[in-house]
């Protein structure tokens, strides 16, 4: 009995760990996917660096309680599993809803983003946000814009003076 309930307790730790680690955590319904589905969602997720478990929700509402997220016990009814990201908060919103688009039957309930709990509606809008290489491009386009302006103008000044002293 003891050595059962120490499994349990460093499960739980293990699962507290991942939670308190973890940049984006979302929590899903998979019931309905076939295993097929749930391979090809797993290998997404793999790809994009996320590592998506399935735990007793038991467990993981005592580990949630332990890293002081208790707002997610609510979400943690039936089949359940767990996206966890440690580098990139947009990667599994990102994954997740568009599996979810395609596959009505994944649903997703809640999660946390660097230690704060988030909606559905917030997760969705998340996934809607360009990567963050996306973000970087957009802002150095938006730098260099003057830059360019400036070197067209005085390429355009210099070649009206080639103009007139021609």
């Amino acid at each position: 009995m003891t050595a059962v309930l120490e499994q349990k307790k460093e499960l739980v730790k293990t699962i507290a760990d991942k939670l308190a680690a973890s940049k984006s955590t979302i929590v899903t319904d998979y019931r309905g996917l076939t295993v097929s589905e749930m391979t090809e969602l797993r290998k997404q997720l793999r790809e994009a660096g996320v590592e998506f478990k399935v735990y007793k929700n038991t467990m993981t509402r005592r580990a949630a309680s332990e890293v002081e997220l208790e707002e997610l016990h609510p979400y943690l009814l039936g089949p359940t599993a767990i996206a966890f990201c440690t580098d990139d908060v947009v990667a599994p919103a990102k994954v997740l809803a568009e599996f979810a688009k395609k596959h009505e039957a994944l649903e997703i309930k809640a999660g946390v983003m660097e230690g704060r709990f988030v909606s559905v509606d917030e997760i969705n809008a998340i996934a809607t946000l360009p990567s963050r290489e996306g973000l970087l491009s957009m802002l150095l386009s938006v730098l260099q814009a003057p830059i360019r302006n400036f070197a067209l103008a005085v390429k355009a000044v210099s070649d009206q003076k080639e103009e007139q002293s021609a």
